[in-house]
């Protein structure tokens, strides 16, 4: 045999295979297994980070609703009647975040699961402390990182909901911050307050019209005090 020939076969041979061995490192497979044996998908869950996001935030919003409660409790006795109806108003807002987180969750496929446990419960004036530091941590970092992993996800849903929380949560820092640097102002009898069903918007104002983050009317506004 002519060795021209026979040394160019050699090389096609040696070709396919290297580009066979190239074409089974590089595919995806379908399949991978675990340690017990079973097969997952290779694919990694995009939305487990965001779900795991969104129980946080319903287990932190039960926790915030239950002990404004008890702040709103001890604002009535030591006579900050208005301090009160805002914690009330909070507390609420706080339950309508709860419930928007959730329904994202079960939409997810999760089950939402809080564990409430109530802080100390001290002064009025430490209460709004507290309240300011919370709020604005929701705010400024907690619900701005979640906003980031779900926008990243594509996941609609879950911004919408975090979003919501989060304008909220910024005007609950300043009702607090408020009240905080004018507690005298803030005794005596109850106040009233507007909260938005849909999305916890809380205001005072009784002149508004609508939600500025949802639009919703304020004739379907909560009215607490």
């Amino acid at each position: 045999m002519n060795y021209s020939i026979l040394r160019n076969l050699i090389l096609v041979v040696l070709s396919l295979s290297a580009a066979m061995m190239l074409t089974n490192c590089t595919a995806s497979p379908s399949a991978v297994s675990n340690n017990t044996g079973a097969y997952t998908s290779p694919v990694p869950d995009t939305n487990a980070k965001t779900l795991a996001n969104l129980q946080e935030a319903y287990n932190g919003e039960s926790n915030a609703s239950a002990k404004y409660l008890e702040y709103a409790k001890k604002a009535d006795a030591e006579g900050y009647g208005k301090v009160a109806s805002l914690f009330r108003a909070a507390a609420f807002a706080e339950d309508v975040h709860a419930k928007n987180h959730a329904e994202v969750i079960k939409k997810m496929g999760g089950t939402p699961t809080a564990d409430v446990k109530l802080p100390e419960i001290k002064s009025t004036e430490e209460n709004l402390k507290a309240a300011v530091l919370g709020e604005n941590y929701e705010r400024d970092t907690m619900y701005t990182d979640f906003m980031i992993e779900a926008r990243r996800t594509g996941n609609k849903d879950a911004l919408r909901t975090f979003n919501f929380a989060k304008i909220a949560e910024g005007e609950h820092a300043k009702l607090y911050a408020d009240a905080l640097a004018n507690l005298e102002k803030w005794k005596g009898e109850k106040m009233t307050f507007y909260v938005c069903q849909i999305c916890g918007f809380t205001t005072s104002d009784a002149n508004l019209q609508k939600c500025p983050v949802d639009f919703t009317r304020k004739e379907k506004f909560e009215v607490i005090s």
